[in-house]
């Protein structure tokens, strides 16, 4: 890897092309190193990850407005549609939104967690759109999708291992924009100068506010990463067309550093893959065996052990008292920190309540258990004895949980705490965990056989059993696919499960 140092520079500098990070990410793209084996391997892992959640979300209402949407810009060669029949096919950009919709609706996909969070997997559903469209005419097939895969994965998490920007209140998908497009340009095999100019573009029409993570959060956290992801799509098209980007992007002296993240004195290292250097990044995110935020994982693994382990907390009239000490991101994103009363309120949307540290340890300590479905339902928000242990749960920082949380050391980094868990009698139980009991180091790691499992199970109640066995046999064979069989990449739903739900009208 190479250290690039980041900073603003003045127009007068005159910055030259070659030393800003939108054409470092641009060199890393068009670098056509092979994809280690066990890398293709995590893809594949990735690529069914994402179709279990998107089967599972089909028929709610965000998927189903993206999914209207889509299926009124039908075009030819075009791209495929979850859920819909594979001869459907529509512009890929509108594709990319309504398959990124419905793979993010549930937030049960990959994550990454550093400097900034982010779900690396939003890369995929946008490149094999455009793989889709582009198939025959530029003759790519899964191995071409592969390494595209692998370049998006690498850029945003080399994005996000040092630069936040939930700390300047900026979403997260900001990374995402150059993410995409710089896998589109090596799965497109385009050429530095182009790319370059596409990332400039993607990044200046995807910076937006963090508010769609705060307060009341809205279906349009689903949408965010679609939106970056069109956004990409299209900022390809143009420059591919000869049109340019605002320069330089990152380092101007009213660009995104200077205005949006640290200010004219900040000061950045990115590291980058050498030429020639193996994109690995992927080995470093990981899945969610839970729907809810990746902070919460753990969570929600200790709370059940809790249930198995202290039945006598479970209806909590013998709890005074819990709180969970946890790091910074934990306590202010989805904790008490974030001073968000909906946080503490039954009647608040799923999207909130996905973000509720305090819910989520609630339900999952009564229950034993975690459902993507019932386990955000109206009428398990307000049980009433839910209600009144969730709002005697807390969250609070502690700065060892902090400073692992942001170790580069992957044995000693960490996404959990400790719990303190005060009795009515005075009695006082404590316990840890590390990192989710699917991590990677956690007691039960996720391996090819939970993948497959998590699709079989989420996809029943949305594809026929032969369905799910097609695309579960596609997915294993993905490098191997040629350009006509890119289709096969999706997977159609059961008989009469769209039309059980209306579409919304539009303006479309």
């Amino acid at each position: 890897m190479i250290d690039y140092t980041l900073r603003v520079h003045a127009s007068e500098e005159n910055l030259a092309r070659e030393e800003q990070l939108a054409w470092r990410l641009a060199r890393v793209a068009t670098d056509a190193v092979e994809v280690d084996d066990d890398v293709a391997d995590m893809i594949v892992n990735r690529v069914i990850d994402n179709a279990s959640v998107a089967a599972a979300s089909l028929v709610r209402t965000a998927v189903t407005a993206a999914r209207a949407q889509a299926r009124s810009h039908v075009m030819t060669p075009g791209a495929t549609v979850f859920g819909t029949a594979r001869d459907l096919r529509v512009s890929p950009e509108w594709a990319a939104w309504a398959n990124a919709v419905a793979v993010r609706e549930l937030d049960f996909h990959d994550t990454f967690l550093a400097a900034e969070y982010s779900h690396p997997g939003d890369n995929i559903a946008p490149l094999v759109a455009v793989a889709q469209h582009a198939a025959v005419s530029r003759q790519l097939g899964g191995r071409e999708l592969v390494r595209a895969i692998a370049t998006g994965y690498e850029v945003q998490i080399d994005l996000a291992r040092t630069i936040s920007l939930h700390q300047h209140k900026i979403d997260h998908v900001a990374h995402l924009g150059p993410s995409v497009t710089a896998g589109l340009g090596t799965l497109l095999g385009l050429g530095e100068d182009t790319i370059f100019q596409a990332i400039g573009q993607a990044l200046h029409t995807t910076t937006a506010t963090r508010q769609s993570r705060k307060g009341e959060i809205s279906s349009w956290k689903a949408f965010a990463p679609a939106f970056a992801s069109k956004a990409a799509i299209e900022a390809v098209d143009r420059a591919m067309r000869g049109e340019t980007s605002p320069t330089p992007i990152y380092e101007g002296e009213d660009g995104v550093i200077a205005w949006m993240l640290g200010g004219p004195e900040a000061r950045y290292i990115v590291s980058l893959p050498a030429p020639g250097e193996a994109k690995r990044a992927i080995m470093e995110s990981f899945t969610k065996e839970h729907s809810a935020e990746y902070q919460a994982q753990a969570w929600i693994d200790l709370a059940r052990r809790l249930h198995r382990e202290h039945p006598e907390l479970i209806d909590g009239t013998l709890v005074e008292r819990i709180v969970i000490h946890s790091s910074y991101h934990t306590h202010f994103v989805i904790g008490s920190g974030a001073h968000d009363p909906q946080k503490y309120d039954p009647a608040a949307s799923r999207e909130t309540l996905d973000h509720s540290l305090p819910y989520i340890f609630t339900v999952a300590l009564q229950d034993g258990a975690w459902h993507h479905g019932g386990s955000y339902a109206a009428e398990r928000a307000r049980r009433r004895d839910t209600v009144e242990l969730w709002r005697r749960v807390s969250t609070v920082e502690d700065p060892e949980w902090s400073r692992r949380y942001l170790s580069e050391d992957p044995r000693e980094k960490a996404f959990g705490g400790w719990v303190e868990i005060v009795l009515t009698d005075g009695t006082t139980l404590t316990e840890s965990i590390v990192v989710p009991d699917a991590h990677p180091l956690g007691a039960r790691p996720f391996a090819r056989e939970d993948y497959i499992a998590k699709f079989r199970t989420l996809a029943a109640d949305a594809l026929e059993s032969a369905e799910i066995e097609r695309f579960l046999d596609v997915a294993q064979s993905l490098a191997g696919l040629r350009p006509d069989q890119l289709d096969q990449l999706t997977f159609t739903a059961r008989p009469g499960l769209l039309e059980s739900v209306p579409e919304p009208a539009g303006l479309f």
